[in-house]
């Protein structure tokens, strides 16, 4: 069996110190990873008394054997009992205890940062719990534990883990690892779920039972919650963030929730943490799909009545985060809210910071595809002319896991943006009076707003896993919204498609494929005026119904004129995961793909076509497009490497694969420059 994570930092811990913390949500692998421990003795807590627990402990202490054994105190997790407990592990040890002993009361070496050392050949003490115990008032500063967090797991342990189970199906093994949000609980429940029976096309059916399970795990939290405070758990998860207003439930409800370990307190109220929340929406939605719509429409009016009468730009900046979770588009929850728990801390880069700039700068090249050397010219530019314009976030130890270039836009940065601009420049980077009576986000005519040079400029965007890119992009839109303005530059099929969702204004490709990767930058732009805020988030909470209205009326094929078609067809094709997706691409403007379902059937069908023809370097075309835009969510390296081929020849066939797309699309309807 492979060694489990964590383990490396919990023995370094256990061998310095008297009395260790593994603390970790529950189902995150702290009783699995305890079973790797000499444990000499061990008490279980689950479901006793407070008191109880602690005569237990204290029964424990006392018979203690010699050794290097561990003591372990697990699932302290019941009412009471961590405090409890706590007093025992600080109280004095009773007379005529060895002195030598090294436990918690008898007084080990007292070390340097506070915490009371382990004495050489005496057992230490690990304390299993949900929560961090240190905050606890019981504690004596010289008495502290040393508190060891358990992280997620990576995706591919879990992998393995629901491999090892025997869940063989490529769906199923891939609905398993997401569900499972890095945890080994979750992902063992929806392996037994799928291996029972239940269907991988059916995700809400497979979450329902995961959360029951969990849910029984938590009443030993609360062992007296009854079936009120699960249904206010299912629509806090729905909701995203509640308060006591929005939950309806009361306040001895809303409390109750509180003091679950799974539920966090933020600035909107209450929130439960990833993966359940993902989990128990999915199994609300699942159960009792109407009322789960209406509770999250109920929500988005909440929040965008609040969006109309909040002033401060930081509390309107939450509540645009919390629109966009509700819109109910599965383009943006996917993008901006997958199932992981938040782990990163965000701020400005700091003057030592560019080394970390650099790499990741270069990872983000690698990831998009682009020339690395014309890459670095481009960040070179930024960081002459806005050397603090670089956002970097570091994962619990401190190291960078994503990056933005989030550029102020003004006369003292204007070089190093209009290359990412060109055409386009005269116009978006001409001063712009910033008043709020503006019409903001939309305009009166359903287009967003665009024009004025004030606010920020996003030049690169890049996560070294889903969870800390979703982070840094909801971080772009709060500083957005700070700034009152987005300008944005991208040759990324998958970032087009995200503005697209997001409802920003398209002013078009600009002249040169700056980043040599055979795509030109598009550029799009989005007000954030107080004024427009709230009818630019109900808009994009239309986004589902308004799937079948695609194109202005009097749209016709001349609106492909001079457009990158290849890049049309890469954006759709983007865009086929997400019911919403198709809606708007100009290549519904032609009469036979009129529609998002005829479209997305001439899509598939004709990547289908192309990885089957006889031709070698066209199958490895359509084979890529398979893999990367119809299969299992992969990166273009993980393809690449899958598929042996080297990064240059990669990117060659997946542009020679939208290109013969582009050259099938329904024939006399195209313009005559339409194909480039």
């Amino acid at each position: 069996m492979k060694i489990p994570p964590g383990l490396g930092a919990l023995s370094a811990a256990l061998a310095s110190h008297s009395v260790v913390n593994l603390c970790g949500p529950l189902g995150s692998g702290k009783s699995t990873l305890a079973r790797w421990l000499p444990v000499a003795a061990r008490v279980d807590l689950c479901g006793l008394p407070a008191s109880v627990a602690a005569e237990r402990v204290r029964g424990l202490l006392a018979r203690a054997p010699e050794g290097n054994g561990v003591l372990l105190v697990d699932s302290l997790d019941g009412p009471g009992q961590a405090e409890a407990v706590t007093a025992v592990l600080a109280e004095p040890r009773p007379s005529g205890a060895p002195e030598a002993s090294g436990l918690p009361g008898a007084m080990g070496v007292m070390g340097s940062s506070g915490r009371r050392s382990r004495a050489p050949g005496a057992p230490s003490v690990l304390v299993v719990s949900r929560r961090p115990l240190r905050g606890l008032s019981g504690w004596a500063d010289r008495h502290s534990p040393s508190v060891v967090p358990l992280k997620p797991w990576p995706a591919e342990d879990i992998e393995d883990l629901v491999r090892a189970a025997g869940l063989e199906d490529e769906e199923a093994v891939a609905l398993a690892v997401r569900l499972a949000g890095g945890y080994p609980l979750p992902a063992a429940l929806a392996t037994r779920e799928l291996l029972a029976g239940t269907p991988a096309d059916a995700p809400g059916a497979v979450a329902d039972a995961v959360t029951e399970e969990v849910l029984g795990r938590l009443d030993r939290e609360r062992p007296r919650s009854g079936g009120r405070d699960r249904h206010a758990l299912r629509l806090l998860a729905t909701v995203g963030a509640g308060d006591e207003r929005l939950l309806t439930a009361g306040p001895e409800v809303f409390s109750a929730l509180a003091a679950l370990s799974l539920v966090r307190r933020g600035p909107l109220g209450l929130a439960v943490r990833e993966p359940y929340r993902s989990l128990f929406e999915l199994a609300y939605a699942w159960r009792r799909p109407q009322a789960h719509h209406d509770v999250r429409t109920r929500a988005a009016g909440y929040r965008q009545t609040l969006l109309t009468e909040r002033r401060d730009p930081h509390e309107q900046a939450r509540i645009v985060e919390q629109g966009l979770f509700l819109s109910g588009k599965p383009a943006l929850r996917r993008s901006l809210f997958p199932p992981v728990e938040d782990d990163a801390l965000i701020g400005p880069a700091r003057s030592g910071d560019a080394d970390d700039i650099g790499r990741l700068m270069r990872r983000w090249a690698v990831r998009n595809g682009f020339d690395p050397r014309r890459s670095e010219r481009v960040t070179e530019g930024w960081l002459a002319s806005a050397p603090a314009a670089f956002h970097l976030a570091r994962d619990r130890d401190g190291a960078p896991v994503a990056l933005a270039a989030l550029v102020p836009v003004g006369p003292d940065t204007a070089d190093g943006i209009e290359p990412l601009l060109q055409q386009h420049a005269p116009d978006l980077l001409a001063p712009r009076p910033a008043t709020d009576g503006d019409v903001g986000p939309g305009g009166p005519d359903g287009e967003s707003g665009g024009g004025g040079g004030a606010g920020l400029f996003l030049g690169a965007a890049y996560g070294a896993d889903t969870g800390a890119h979703a982070q840094m992009l909801r971080h772009i839109l709060v500083q957005a919204t700070l700034a009152g303005h987005l300008l944005v530059s991208t040759a990324s099929p998958d970032y087009q498609s995200l503005l697209h969702a997001l409802s920003f204004r398209r002013h078009g490709g600009i002249r040169d494929d700056v980043y040599r990767c055979g795509r030109r930058p598009e550029v799009y732009s989005q007000e954030f005026t107080a004024t427009g805020l709230a009818g630019w988030i109900r808009r994009l909470g239309a986004g589902p119904a308004a799937a079948g209205t695609v194109l202005p009326t009097g749209a016709s094929p001349a609106a492909l004129t001079g457009q990158d078609l290849p890049a049309l067809v890469g954006r759709a094709l983007a865009g086929l995961r997400d019911p919403g997706g198709l809606a708007g691409n100009p290549l519904l403007a032609l009469p036979e793909l009129s529609s998002p379902p005829r479209l997305r059937a001439w899509l598939t069908d004709r990547v289908a076509a192309l990885a089957a023809c006889s031709t070698s370097t066209d199958r490895e075309a359509g084979t890529i497009l398979v893999a990367y835009y119809l299969g299992r969510s992969r990166t273009h390296q993980q393809i690449a490497r899958a598929l042996h081929l080297s990064r240059a020849t990669y990117f060659r066939r997946l542009r020679r694969g939208l290109t013969l797309l582009a050259t099938q699309l329904p024939p006399g309807q195209l313009p005559p420059s339409g194909h480039r």
